[in-house]
């Protein structure tokens, strides 16, 4: 009779194990610097206001990231955003352009393990590569900086803060230098049941303008599967608190689908 019982528990146990692993998994995906392979595919739509009032502005990139173990103690994560970029309704007729933006990549060093008190950290370079196809759509300038990130993660809370800053190093002499911090500061909540909630900023200060850009987003994300395909997918709704006269104003909308490759 005992064996009996112990044979019918082991679909439950075995359901309860793929249920922590999948939980665990999508808190893994809160953490921009996990030893993880995934690849977002991030769109956002903004309307913008001042000068450029009814103009929209929409753009899909594709942000992968890939870990690489160094050794025992230390990883490597690399982290790139590739945007295609499209603007609509500029009054001037220029800026009403589709193509490729500016790659940002970058490289974080990471300890394997946490710290003691539960600490994960990585820092490393961030670089900006002129490859927009039209130079409305880019910034024509080579930018190199540092970036940095660290979170805790305690139960189902996620909280850090992902810094970078980065000057123009090279590129067109009559565009504008590129002096410019960017401060994310995010906080999650993951459910048992692999969904997470959250809210963040991608603020960035531009110094030699003077001026904050300033997104308020939350977003829910859950995460599944279809066939052997771990998906995840992230509904969200932007603010702008605060932009340009001329930038982005109200709210914006955000969709990204990632697709996840466990070990």
């Amino acid at each position: 009779m005992l064996f009996l019982v112990m044979l019918a528990s082991m679909p439950a146990t075995a359901a309860r194990a793929q249920s922590d692993d999948a939980a665990e998994l999508a808190k893994k995906l809160s953490n921009p610097i996990a030893s993880l392979i995934n690849v977002p595919v991030q769109y956002n739509y903004d309307e913008y206001g001042g000068a450029n009032d009814g103009a929209e502005v929409s753009s899909v990139s594709m942000q992968p990231v890939i870990p690489f173990a160094l050794n025992e103690k230390w990883n490597l994560i690399t982290r790139t955003i590739v945007p295609l970029v499209d603007q609509q309704d500029f009054p001037f007729a220029a800026m009403n352009e589709t193509g490729l933006g500016d790659i940002a990549a970058s490289q974080y060093f990471s300890p394997s393990a946490p710290t003691a008190l539960g600490w994960i950290w990585g820092v490393g370079p961030v670089e900006l590569l002129p490859t927009a196809t039209d130079e409305v759509l880019g910034r024509e300038k080579w930018g190199l900086g540092p970036t940095a990130v660290a979170l805790n993660q305690r139960g189902p809370w996620t909280v850090g803060l992902l810094t970078s800053h980065i000057w123009s190093v090279a590129g067109d002499d009559d565009r504008d230098d590129i002096n410019m911090t960017a401060l994310q500061p995010f906080f999650s909540y993951t459910t048992k049941t692999y969904t997470t909630v959250g809210a963040y900023t991608e603020s960035a200060y531009d110094w030699n303008a003077d001026q904050w850009q300033v997104p308020l987003i939350v977003q829910a994300a859950q995460l599944f599967k279809i066939g052997p395909q771990i998906l995840q997918l992230a509904v969200g709704a932007k603010y702008w608190a605060e932009a340009a006269d001329d930038g982005p104003e109200g709210w914006g909308l955000r969709v990204q689908l990632t697709f996840v490759f466990p070990k």
